[in-house]
């Protein structure tokens, strides 16, 4: 589903940094952290590789809690962003990558019935409960594939005004405004 996404971000343009992105940032970072929700689940694939860090997220926060929420990518992209020595030179396309690859895990958490509390520390769950657990692995399949041939064979030419345009805007300007608080965070 991550490459999926990956895929379909980089063609509908959502950001000028993915618009010129290349192929081999944006997808390998995508695949990188898709994953990383799933670190406050001790017998997630992750989770048990890394127990130590699970079982103490999972103790705190639950299995889809805080790692399945929009707090837990702004904490990472701050913790990121402040504690990332500059020496280390990480491509602006490779972190958009992450951050897709990170959210379209909890878009597929989404489609689930139990859905994700994207407002962490609010209790509210967000579904689109399309995913039955019965029929889960062949509509989930499904799902990715339509989204993958879409998002390749998708029009380059849509008009100023289309949802994807406009979301791509929104998308560039909530980016600056993020890098301003955080440089405003490092100089004070």
């Amino acid at each position: 589903f991550s490459i999926a996404c990956a895929v379909f971000a980089k063609n509908a343009e959502l950001t000028p940094v993915l618009a010129q992105g290349d192929w081999w940032h944006i997808v390998p970072s995508a695949i990188l952290t898709c994953l990383l929700p799933d670190i406050d689940h001790p017998k997630s694939f992750l989770g048990q590789r890394l127990k130590w860090i699970s079982k103490p997220i999972a103790r705190a926060f639950g299995h889809r809690g805080f790692t399945h929420s929009l707090l837990a990518v702004f904490a990472l992209l701050a913790t990121f962003y402040l504690k990332v020595p500059e020496s280390w030179f990480i491509p602006a396309d490779a972190l958009q990558g992450m951050v897709l690859g990170y959210l379209s895990h909890i878009l597929a958490d989404m489609l689930t019935p139990a859905g994700v509390p994207l407002l962490w520390p609010c209790r509210w769950r967000f579904r689109l409960p399309i995913l039955v657990p019965q029929k889960g692995n062949q509509l989930e399949r499904f799902i990715c594939m339509a989204l993958f041939v879409w998002s390749v064979w998708m029009p380059h030419s849509l008009p100023e005004n289309s949802a994807i345009r406009w979301s791509s805007q929104m998308i560039n300007t909530l980016q600056i405004q993020f890098h301003r608080l955080i440089k405003h965070q490092v100089e004070y």
